[in-house]
């Protein structure tokens, strides 16, 4: 928080967030590239569902990229040295990974419940250009959505801040927020939750669906709602939070529980950059080979750890006199 009229303990960022973002950077870029070559691979025997993970893949590629300029401003204890163009470049693309997302997780689910719960009715008139059409359809929306966040000022020139908005423009922000988070986080959540709820039913009722089509459907709503309860609704909530705070503050109406939403707040940013590291799960619910895939490429790491740990185990002292 800015404002000096409310002061908050902030000693813990640095700590908390460098490590997080890196760890996120170094396993985002491995999973989501190997992942999508993969994917590429056997696409021919995936659905047309893979237009959607493809353009899941896509926004966390679009996100990782920005993440060293955040781990650089976090490590040099939020001072922000490249400018308010990449900044709001860095925000710009931090909400089209968040949207675009929650967007793409959205249309998945959507599609396996049709497969699941109208097989026949449906999936059969679904074909790659309706799945491209509404993947553009997506894009476009999300990015009319996230195009005024690049209005608002993000740095001050006193501190050297990258914030969401200057103090003077918060009450806006908040505004501009919360019908953000109607419109790009509950309603596709309250879809997703409405086609999976449906799906259960008839997945428990009904004995004539596949067991693999089960097993998958299943997989996918873990890998869904583990998503969205981990990385997305503390986020929504403690953002929010942080932005009516941040309206308190400037009006000079200090709250208690101001530096439990501070830490809250800084808690679910590293939670949200994960779901870029963990967006690849969706990969697994698809093609079981990608499993198999990687416990080869876990065993083969490992191998060659343990190759190098025994070579530089058997090099022979030489005693220098």
């Amino acid at each position: 928080m800015n404002n000096s009229n409310c002061p908050v303990n902030r000693g813990f960022i640095t700590m908390s967030l460098v490590p997080v973002y890196s760890s996120v950077l170094i396993i985002g870029l491995l999973a989501n590239g190997w992942g999508l070559k993969s994917l590429l691979q056997n696409w021919n025997k995936l659905g047309n569902v893979n237009v959607f993970v493809l353009n899941l893949g896509l926004t966390d590629i679009l996100h990782l990229l920005t993440l060293p300029f955040l781990i650089a401003y976090y490590a040099m204890d939020r001072r922000w040295i490249f400018g308010d163009a990449l900044c709001k470049i860095t925000r710009f693309c931090f909400t089209l990974n968040l949207y675009g997302s929650i967007g793409f997780l959205t249309c998945i689910s959507v599609y396996r419940y049709l497969a699941i719960v109208h097989p026949m009715r449906v999936m059969g008139r679904i074909t790659v250009t309706h799945t491209v059409a509404i993947s553009v359809m997506v894009w476009l929306l999300v990015s009319v959505q996230c195009l005024p966040d690049v209005f608002f000022t993000k740095t001050l020139e006193n501190t050297k801040e990258c914030l969401d908005t200057r103090d003077k423009d918060v009450e806006r922000y908040l505004e501009y927020s919360l019908g953000w988070t109607l419109t790009g986080f509950c309603i596709p959540f309250l879809i997703t939750l409405g086609c999976y709820g449906h799906m259960v039913v008839v997945i428990c009722k009904t004995n004539s669906i596949d067991k693999v089509l089960k097993q998958r459907s299943l997989k996918l709503l873990f890998i869904t709602m583990l998503l969205f309860t981990v990385c997305y609704i503390p986020y929504f909530v403690s953002r929010n939070l942080k932005l009516w705070s941040r309206v308190l503050s400037k009006q000079n109406d200090c709250r208690g529980w101001f530096n439990g939403v501070y830490i809250a707040r800084q808690i679910s940013s590293g939670l949200v950059c994960m779901n870029s590291a963990l967006n690849p799960l969706v990969y697994l619910h698809g093609n079981e080979n990608i499993g198999a895939q990687l416990m080869q490429l876990l065993q083969r790491a490992w191998q060659a750890v343990m190759q190098l740990f025994n070579r530089r185990s058997h090099v022979p002292v030489v005693q220098i006199i």
